[in-house]
């Protein structure tokens, strides 16, 4: 499949059984679900899908649920985070092999290279395998900023082909558009910038709260993508709330719980994470309430 890098694609969760294990009847609902609602393909395992938690079998066997349940709809794309070139390589061609459509790739975890070693990470991997490859740039989370110098070093790499921008920066949209034209498809990696960053010409979204809100979700970029910032405006302060908890550290306890909420399943985490409890989790399960209830006042 050739991948249309437009569109909601959500950081899907990976859902767990109670015991830690991986809930296999959940993530092909989960799945089904999430196509159904018009996403235009799916992120297994970035960091929503607690791929570092995650062992070598695990992440391999959510990549086959995965392509068997997706069956060509939508592109999967797999995200990639090792703590060696070696094993990232690895993985990449482990991946190709099961059938993904695309790889969402970290900064080498554990180690903060420099900006040579950097593009010399990313350049290794993209010529190991014919996937098209997005970069994650999240410098905030991972201490490596791809920053429009450093991607103008793998422009010759044919499949690097879409940066997630995570900067929480949308000046950076702009530098990266108005250098590169449509070399790189440009993803806001934010759920609390995106009506931003489509006003600058985003078409691209790797969401997290779409998989609790991916109807929502898809209709907001859509309505930003073609022009009509009056009721795109409208929708994203209905979801604005819950779109902030996609920047907290706990942000995967947060979706999973609004998922949960909205369409029944686990809210189950890998350790060290824990599902929230006491205070914290009254002040999510208030802000997914409102944020339901907005919605459904929009519709009335």
């Amino acid at each position: 499949m050739q991948v249309n890098w437009k569109g909601v694609f959500p950081a899907v969760t990976t859902k767990l059984k109670d015991d830690g294990s991986l809930d296999h009847e959940a993530i092909k609902s989960g799945l089904n679900r999430l196509i159904e609602n018009g996403v235009g393909g799916v992120v297994m395992m970035g960091m929503v899908g607690e791929n570092a938690q995650l062992t070598a079998d695990e992440k391999r066997t959510v990549l086959k649920l995965a392509v068997e349940t997706v069956a060509g709809r939508v592109p999967v794309i797999s995200g990639l985070a090792e703590t060696s070139t070696a094993l990232a390589v690895q993985f990449a061609q482990d991946a190709e092999a099961i059938g993904v459509q695309g790889l969402m790739v970290f900064p080498g975890l554990t180690y903060r290279s420099d900006d040579r070693e950097t593009v010399e990470f990313y350049r290794t991997i993209a010529r190991s395998t014919k996937l098209g490859l997005m970069i994650y740039n999240n410098p905030r989370g991972y201490g490596v900023d791809m920053r429009p110098d450093l991607m103008d070093q793998l422009k010759d790499e044919a499949n690097v082909v879409a940066i997630k921008e995570e900067t929480y920066d949308t000046t950076r949209v702009t530098d990266l558009l108005k250098r590169f034209g449509d070399r790189f498809a440009v993803f806001c990696g934010v759920d609390d910038l995106v009506l931003e960053s489509a006003a600058l010409g985003v078409t691209g979204w790797v969401s997290g709260m779409a998989n609790a809100m991916p109807k929502e979700s898809v209709e907001l970029l859509n309505l930003a993508v073609a022009g009509d910032f009056v009721k795109a405006r409208e929708l994203y302060r209905a979801l604005i709330d819950l779109f902030h908890l996609d920047v907290h550290v706990k942000l995967v306890q947060y979706i999973k719980l609004a998922e949960n909420m909205t369409a029944g399943y686990p809210e189950n985490v890998k350790a060290p994470r824990l599902k929230l409890e006491g205070e914290e989790r009254q002040k999510v399960v208030a802000i997914v309430e409102q944020a339901i209830a907005n919605v459904r006042a929009l519709s009335n």
